[in-house]
Order: structure tokens, then sequence, then C-alpha cells
């Protein structure tokens, strides 16, 4: 596999890592709350909940992190990559995470610059 490939891969299984850790820390809460039964979590529906907002979450994280890479663009904190030169961030970009985790995300390359 290419080395854009696993970056991306990683990328994507990183954020819905955090998706599915923020879902179970809710799923605790909920449990200490509400009266839910214990076989409510073994079933299938509940399974496949789980999954699609894992999923979810992913699509939204990406979205996040493509309206800040955008944003990043108009307020000049990213010069665009062309081709084989990699996008340069600014170090005092406000969403520098949220950039480069788009930029990871899309398989991009890029580079961590100074101001």
């Amino acid at each position: 596999m290419k080395p854009v490939t696993i970056d991306m891969l990683r990328a994507h299984l990183l954020v819905a890592s955090v998706t599915a850790a923020a879902a179970e820390a809710l799923l605790g809460i909920t449990l200490l709350v509400l009266p839910v039964p214990g076989s409510f979590i073994a079933s299938a529906s509940f399974r496949l909940f789980a999954l699609a907002l894992i999923v979810g979450g992913v699509i939204i994280a990406r979205e996040f992190a493509a309206v800040a890479f955008e944003v990043a663009v108009r307020r000049d904190y990213v010069t665009c990559a062309v081709r084989e030169w990699p996008a340069a961030i600014a170090s005092n970009c406000p969403r520098r995470w949220l950039v480069v985790l788009h930029l990871r995300l899309t398989g991009q390359p890029f580079v961590l610059a100074g101001h």
C-alpha cells in the first residue's frame, strides 16, 4: 500500500475511534440515568445504530475539517498545494488541527510553516 493511502486510513480510523469513545461515554451516562435493559445493548439493532453513529461521526468530522480548510485558504493561513508541492499551513492558523485533519483525510501533502 502507498504511504498516502495508509495515512488516509489512519486518519479515518482515528476519527472513528474518537467518535466511538464519545458514543461509549454518552452510553455510559445514559445507562446511569435511564433504565435500559442489558438485552438492548446486545441486540443487533443497537449494534447497527452504533455503526451508523460512528460512520456519521466520520462524515461530520470530514465536513467540519473541509470547512475549516476552506476558511483557512480564504484567510491566507494555507497556501494550496499544486500537484507535487505540498500545502503550507501557517503556525498561527486558528483551526490548524482541523486543517491538518482535512489534509490527512484527503491524502494531500502538507508542511507546517512558520508565519
